[in-house]
């Protein structure tokens, strides 16, 4: 991949903004980040060897949870080490095949993020709604699916909103006013009269995509709460198991409504940029602890693996 041959002015380069330039800020945010990204790493790693180790959590609901906390690492890893490695760079430069590679697995991780968070909403309207048949309706070969379903649209999705980008000309232009290779951004530093166009293609792709698995999330959740309030008490215990899913569909669409849906010329630049932070690297920072806070079973492994290390005997759970 390289810039159009047609413009011999397109950037080998490009120069990111990013936040204050000044040193005691630059040092404060490199420990935030830095922190940050651990918690991410940590906690996620931490949610994918519980349910990996724990025959308690073998089941689909922690089958998908597994899959987002892979996603998590990945999402938040296409951005913070770079943020990370240019703190303390005079000149935050982005090489143009790592700016469309960072953009491609961005999109990717984000649309298959989306749609994860959707089947993992279906699986909980199955439980809820059809405990009888969940067993064969949420079988193994159907988590399978719905996970390479996941991948496979954020995949294709990214790759054309990549190919586009990386085919519009800059005229020399290389400035970027953001923390990282985001495509709203690098559309505004292009000259070519097509960048319309890719706008109204990323929107309607990502858009699909994220609208699509909010709507099904929504439609998930409509049939589950008029079940609840149906069959009362029976049920109330199983919409349990929904309310962290709830909190993290809540930050992640939210937070990504927000920083699309608002018009970049309206908000203040350091607007962009938090609301940036917020969906691509605060919210995979999150979900773990949402997920281990708000989640019994998930407790009760951490009990258990309490119980053990301290007198080596069997927990009555697990008898």
């Amino acid at each position: 991949l390289s810039p159009p041959r047609g413009n011999l002015s397109s950037p080998i380069t490009f120069l990111l903004l990013g936040f204050s330039s000044a040193y005691r800020a630059q040092v404060i945010l490199c420990l935030c980040f830095s922190l940050i990204y651990l918690v991410t790493v940590l906690g996620n790693l931490l949610i994918m060897t519980l349910i990996w180790l724990d025959p308690h959590l073998h089941s689909p609901m922690y089958f998908f949870l597994g899959h987002l906390s892979f996603l998590d690492i990945c999402y938040s890893s296409v951005t913070l080490p770079k943020i990370l490695g240019d703190s303390f760079s005079p000149q935050k430069t982005i090489s143009f095949v790592g700016c469309i590679t960072q953009i491609y697995f961005f999109l990717c991780f984000g649309g298959s993020e989306c749609t994860l968070l959707a089947a993992m909403a279906y699986d909980r309207y199955l439980a809820i709604c059809h405990p009888l048949h969940y067993p064969v309706l949420m079988s193994k070969k159907m988590c399978h699916c719905l996970v390479a379903i996941s991948w496979l649209s954020g995949s294709f999705s990214s790759l054309i909103q990549a190919f586009l980008t990386a085919r519009l000309p800059f005229c020399g232009s290389n400035m970027i006013n953001h923390l990282f290779c985001e495509t709203p951004f690098v559309l505004k530093a292009s000259c070519s009269p097509n960048a319309p166009l890719n706008k109204i293609a990323l929107y309607t792709f990502a858009g699909t995509i994220a609208m699509g698995s909010f709507l099904l999330t929504l439609m998930s959740y409509v049939h589950i709460i008029r079940t609840v309030l149906q069959k009362g008490a029976g049920t109330q215990r199983a919409f349990a198991t929904c309310t962290s899913h709830l909190i993290v569909v809540s930050l992640f669409f939210g937070a990504g409504a927000v920083a699309y849906l608002v018009p970049h010329s309206s908000s203040p630049k350091e607007v962009d940029k938090v609301l940036a932070l917020l969906y691509a690297i605060v919210t995979p920072m999150l979900n773990p602890i949402i997920y281990s806070l708000r989640n019994s079973e998930v407790k009760g492994v951490f009990t258990l693996l309490g119980w053990r290390q301290k007198d080596g005997t069997q927990h009555p759970l697990e008898a």
